[in-house]
């Protein structure tokens, strides 16, 4: 199982605010509790105090520098992205050829019905348990606003659209990434599955866009819905993002980073950092496990792979999902650091 990543951090205390002195007592706006005050959040124009719990969407984390709390800040619903084609093929720098743009401005064609046979024969597959992969919607239009929906959440997060693993300069490079150096938990995907893959990463490259709409949730913040009946076992994405080293990371703010690679040497392990690059991965929320409900939610497993000698993340449908039911996985791996016991 992969984790996605919160390194452990005592929570700044309520003294944060530069007018501290001048309160005997703070309590949360929200609850009324002047309880757990490690995590009590001053905002910087009011003074009031809320639990980074009781906010919603609720921090998992006091954030670095200055914040406001809704009120002060206005909050306010994300600006579409314009449903225009060629800003959106731009936006995802999908091939510009004269198949996928035919694709994405048609409806029904005979590529569809080629596409459901090829499906329909993956039956035998999946009792082998082979990973699926992803059945684009028909309609373009819809794919169309698919892709819209993205583009929507990682322009308001400030996110650049990446479908890759990135190596920056100052980062990990790209020789660090080796599935050798894993402590436990990571498997190999076959030759065939590794195939399926490359399926998705090619369709995807031409404009053919997995059936997920991102959508803002005032209780979650962005979240991803299916869009279309899911199957078992289907290749929903990859996880990715920069690549950097645990250790350069411990004191981040990030409340999205995944685990990589899980070394036996704690300086060789290595997490995928999506807050500058990223792709429809890091809006899927996480489950509450440490509750019954938040358990059944789950619909979706993480899972660390060596794909070709290079440690991946792959996110998976672990039974069939509905049409309109949203993604959930769980945060947390076998180490359990992440914090899920407030999570809606």
């Amino acid at each position: 199982m992969a984790l996605r990543s919160k390194r452990s951090q005592a929570p700044k205390p309520i003294f944060i605010s530069k007018h501290a002195d001048d309160y005997s007592e703070v309590y949360c706006e929200e609850c009324g509790s002047g309880e757990s005050p490690g995590e009590l959040l001053l905002c910087d124009k009011c003074d009031k105090g809320f639990h980074l719990f009781c906010l919603r969407p609720i921090l998992v984390s006091v954030p670095k520098g200055s914040w406001f709390c809704p009120s002060c800040s206005k909050q306010k619903m994300p600006k579409s992205f314009p449903l225009v084609q060629t800003k959106i093929i731009d936006f995802f720098r999908i091939k510009r050829s004269t198949e996928s743009t035919q694709k994405l401005s048609q409806g029904k064609q005979k590529y569809w019905v080629k596409k459901r046979k090829r499906s329909s024969s993956l039956v035998m597959s999946k009792k082998r348990r082979k990973l699926l992969p992803f059945n684009p919607s028909e309609d373009s239009e819809r794919r169309l606003e698919q892709m819209r929906s993205l583009a929507t959440a990682l322009t308001a997060s400030g996110t650049e659209f990446s479908n890759e693993l990135t190596y920056r300069p100052g980062m990990a490079l790209r020789s660090a990434n080796q599935p050798a150096l894993e402590k436990g938990g990571m498997q190999v995907l076959t030759k065939e599955d590794a195939e399926t893959l490359n399926l998705c990463k090619r369709m995807m490259n031409r404009g053919e866009w997995p059936p997920l709409m991102v959508v803002f949730d005032p209780e979650e913040g962005f979240t991803v819905e299916a869009d279309r009946f899911i199957r078992d076992l289907t290749i929903i994405t990859e996880y990715v993002g920069d690549v950097d080293y645990l250790k350069n990371r411990e004191n981040d703010d990030g409340d999205s980073m995944m685990t990589l690679l899980h070394a036996a040497n704690p300086s060789q392990s290595l997490v995928i950092c999506p807050d500058k690059r990223g792709n429809v991965a890091r809006f899927i929320n996480g489950i509450n496990n440490h509750t019954q409900e938040g358990k059944r939610k789950q619909n979706l497993k993480c899972v660390r792979y060596d794909v070709n000698g290079e440690c991946r993340v792959l996110l998976i449908a672990n039974r069939d999902i509905s049409k309109g039911e949203r993604l959930y996985y769980d945060y947390n791996g076998y180490e359990h650091e992440y914090p899920t016991e407030h999570f809606v």
